[in-house]
């Protein structure tokens, strides 16, 4: 076996990827992020063993972000950026043990390597298989998978200039556990529950860092036609590389577009007023192979989402920024002031031709928490009329699987009073069918990104209040929810935190849950996969789906 890999829906079998990841990337970059995982495990013993202060170190807190970051699923295949990444985390690993905690000696705080091959070497023998114990692994696991969707969001809340110290000292001391063969497995499922705790602070200050400097998100529709100008296409999460982009091509004769999880920030008041601002391209993530090919202009990717092109012309016209990257792929870093020079991007631009139109008409989305409590009236009323029966919250992520016709056949099939909640790309599923609406709701309220997931469980916990009710369980909501990589399994964690159960996560449950685990989350959470459309309807209404 020359990799093994589970962090994501479409691992091979669900067990897991073992010669080359579903996702693209190869055994080699496998490894140097199992290597760099391990890396800043050992930099977390260091400041739980020294007692160091989250607010003293903010550059160790920066790079632990982007080493978590960086191997996300679909962020970054660049062996080289990941050598780079260990060696910036192995120096700040090294200065920060000499300073405070000389005399710890666990292999993952002090192992040296000097070159690309002794890395490998390394990563052989720390990866996940290095946990003998099948359940003890799972859990590790999941707080780890955990993390790297927690680094995400802090990283863009960083990027915006809010940061909570907290967060930081969280991540030490949960990757710090993950070293410690003392605990037990309901310390583990503890500290599960924990990460999910902090999900929801990471996820609140990336809400505040976007509001406060975009604005909320207000009820937006969102052209998926094209013009007749030159432009760029931009995909990932990241507002503030939009901001960047928007204002850099002001006045230059060039369009920008959303693709995939940057479709929300068409919602943001901030970006409204960009004229060139032209509208969403596609659909998901996955999508991109054929996308890429009749957009004809560059694209930039500011996270994860990106799949290997299959063409060099293709390849050609990507650029990645932040914690994406991808061999043979222009890398723009930022100044020390944060800001990032597109001017190349635009270059391009205008010497390609105008996008090829694959759709037309607009999707409707905008509705985070702001909005929708702003119509909490009008939706209280709706429900007490009987107007709206159920709630169904759709959140999460699309993937490439077939199995994911299902979430756009339950949505069809969903009796006409009945609402769907989403947020993230799983909406791409639907959010192009005409359901309609109740009573001037819309019947598929697109809240934003997948961290704006936060504003769906605002959304619920204002309901429980105006219902007066004292279990957010007792709602008209169920939760069907889609997932593909790290970002949905801190918002799972986060729901289970706050006390949400019954989740359904599909289409598989995820390879890294052992069934001892999966057992607990079904005792504890009511935690269940998915069956057929019919089935799960049925179950989901009462038998009363008409």
């Amino acid at each position: 076996m020359s990799m093994f890999c589970y962090q994501c829906q479409e691992t091979a079998k669900n067990t897991g990827c073992t010669v080359k990841g579903v996702c693209g990337k190869n055994d080699e970059v496998a490894r140097l992020q199992d290597l760099l995982i391990y890396s800043l495990k050992g930099v977390a013993r260091i400041v739980e063993t020294g007692a160091v202060d989250a607010k003293d170190i903010p550059e160790v807190n920066h790079q632990t972000l982007r080493g978590l970051f960086v191997t996300i699923t679909n962020a970054n295949f660049d062996d080289g950026a990941m050598e780079e990444q260990i060696r910036v985390v192995l120096s700040l690993r090294d200065k920060l043990r000499e300073k405070t905690a000389p005399g710890e000696r666990h292999d993952a705080a002090v192992f040296r390597v000097t070159d690309r091959t002794s890395m490998l070497q390394k990563a052989a023998g720390v990866g996940v298989l290095s946990t003998e114990n099948e359940d003890v692994r799972s859990l590790r696991e999941t707080v780890i998978y955990g993390l790297k969707g927690m680094a995400a969001y802090t990283e863009h809340a960083l990027n915006i200039g809010k940061e909570n110290p907290e967060i930081y000292a969280f991540i030490y001391k949960a990757l710090a556990a993950t070293l410690d063969d003392g605990l037990s497995a309901d310390d583990l499922v503890a500290l599960v529950l924990k990460t999910g705790e902090y999900g929801v602070k990471a996820m609140a200050l990336l809400d505040e860092a976007n509001t406060s400097r975009f604005g909320h998100p207000e009820i937006t529709q969102v052209d998926i036609g094209v013009r007749s100008n030159p432009a760029i296409l931009i995909s990932g999460h990241d507002l503030v590389d939009l901001e960047q982009l928007l204002k850099q091509t002001e006045g230059t004769g060039v369009d920008v577009y959303t693709h995939g999880e940057m479709l929300p920030g068409h919602y943001y008041p901030a970006f409204r007023k960009y004229k060139h601002f032209a509208g969403n391209y596609g659909g998901s993530w996955w999508k991109q192979i054929t996308e890429f090919e009749t957009f004809h202009g560059p694209i930039l990717f500011t996270t994860n989402c990106i799949v290997p092109p299959k063409s060099e012309e293709v390849r050609a016209r990507i650029f990645t920024t932040g914690s994406a990257g991808y061999p043979g792929c222009v890398h723009i870093l930022p100044d020390a002031r944060g800001k990032k020079d597109f001017s190349n991007i635009i270059a391009l631009a205008k010497t390609l031709p105008a996008p090829e139109e694959i759709e037309t008409g607009k999707i409707v989305g905008g509705f985070a928490h702001n909005q929708v409590i702003a119509l909490a009236d009008k939706v209280v009323e709706a429900v007490k009329s009987g107007a709206i029966r159920k709630f169904f919250v759709m959140a999460g992520c699309d993937g490439r699987f077939k199995s994911r016709e299902y979430y756009t056949e339950f949505a069809e099939k969903l009796p006409k009073d009945t609402v769907i909640l989403t947020a993230g790309c799983a909406k791409y599923r639907y959010n192009k069918l005409n359901l309609g609406d109740i009573g001037g709701i819309p019947r598929v309220l697109d809240a934003g990104q997948c961290n704006d997931s936060y504003s769906l469980v605002v959304i619920a916990l204002k309901l429980k209040e105006v219902f007066g009710l004292d279990d957010v369980n007792k709602l008209p909501i169920a939760y069907n929810i889609a997932w593909y990589e790290q970002k949905a399994v801190i918002v799972l964690l986060a729901l289970l935190y706050l006390g949400v159960k019954n989740i359904h996560p599909g289409p598989t449950l995820p390879g890294f849950l052992s069934p001892g685990v999966a057992k607990v989350l079904v005792e504890k959470f009511g935690i269940a996969g998915i069956g057929t459309v019919d089935e799960d309807m049925a179950l989901f209404l009462g038998g009363e789906t008409a």
